[in-house]
């Protein structure tokens, strides 16, 4: 794995990914159109890489950048829930067509492997729990089916095309450096905020609704052991820690962790949101060899204090 393509690497998530990348002694290209990512994300390690700003819709920026690539890390998405429902278009048109663009250009450039950052809401609002990569999906937003429709298209091009590919549904992903002033910020990230800031968090619904909340660092270490894991075939597989927790806790957490007393606004709940979410592991862990090394409680407590710390 001599060069690492990671579309969507001034994000979230890509960022954190870019940097273990890095320090593995790989060599990285970014390619992101920065919509979402923050060229701030990659600051500290921009003399290390090379960065391409485009699109992942325009083929010949795609063709260009998977030139002399091993392994795509795939996780560039029009992402968030109730922006799909407003927009649902630019949703399939990202990451749908984008994702095609990406299996097409790198079967055609011979690259070994692509790993896909899929989407738990591939499963919906099915009320068995934990969930299962062997359960029928129900995807209830337009994101839901442009992420579910995606990683189709990555099986089938392992299996078609004998491209190696692994998707891994991630459930509720949070940690440093996710942005809490988005419209659609993640909900750890926005009560942070708010609480220091001296607002009331926003609660959509009644706060008992509950996530498999995801530290960073597991979901990194999931991409590292995809992209090294022997015979992958297409396989789908849940990243998360197999706990799930809900807002009305996190909130009283966070409240007591930073000494504040702040009720939360309680407001109707979203469309495509899902009342309960829990995963499964046990496929990742067959298939790749994951398993959570950090759960829920200590990836909030380094979560708050990397907030405290930037968000002053």
């Amino acid at each position: 794995m001599s060069m690492c393509l990671v579309t969507g690497g001034a994000g979230f998530i890509g960022s954190h990914i870019v940097r273990r990348l890095l320090d593995k002694g790989r060599s990285v290209r970014v390619l992101d159109d920065l919509s979402t990512g923050k060229a701030g994300n990659l600051d500290q390690v921009a003399s290390q890489i090379e960065f391409v700003q485009g699109d992942i819709c325009d083929m010949p920026t795609v063709e260009r950048c998977i030139k002399g690539v091993d392994v795509v890390f795939h996780l560039a998405a029009r992402a968030s829930v109730p922006r799909s429902v407003e927009h649902p278009r630019p949703t399939n048109e990202v990451n749908v067509t984008g994702t095609l663009n990406m299996l097409i250009a790198a079967h055609e450039a011979g690259v070994q492997r692509l790993v896909y950052s899929a989407s738990s809401s591939a499963y919906g609002d099915t009320p068995t729990l934990p969930k299962r990569e062997d359960m029928r999906p129900h995807p209830q937003s337009p994101y839901a089916v442009s992420k579910l429709t995606a990683e189709h298209y990555c099986s089938t091009w392992a299996h078609v095309y004998g491209l190696q590919t692994v998707s891994l549904r991630y459930f509720n992903v949070f940690g440093p450096r996710q942005d809490p002033e988005s419209a659609y910020a993640a909900v750890i990230p926005a009560f942070v905020s708010q609480l220091l800031k001296g607002q009331q968090p926003v609660v959509y619904g009644d706060g008992e609704q509950s996530r498999d909340f995801c530290y960073i660092e597991n979901v990194v270490n999931a991409n590292m052991l995809g992209a090294e894991a022997p015979d992958v075939h297409g396989e789908v597989v849940n990243i998360a820690c197999g706990e799930r927790t809900t807002l009305n806790v996190i909130l009283a957490d966070l409240n007591r962790m930073l000494g504040t007393d702040i009720a939360a606004e309680y407001q109707p709940p979203r469309k495509g949101d899902v009342r309960h979410s829990l995963a499964d592991v046990s496929e990742a862990k067959r298939v790749i060899g994951y398993e959570p090394g950090v759960l829920f409680a200590e990836g909030l407590e380094r979560s708050l204090e990397w907030y405290k710390a930037n968000l002053a």
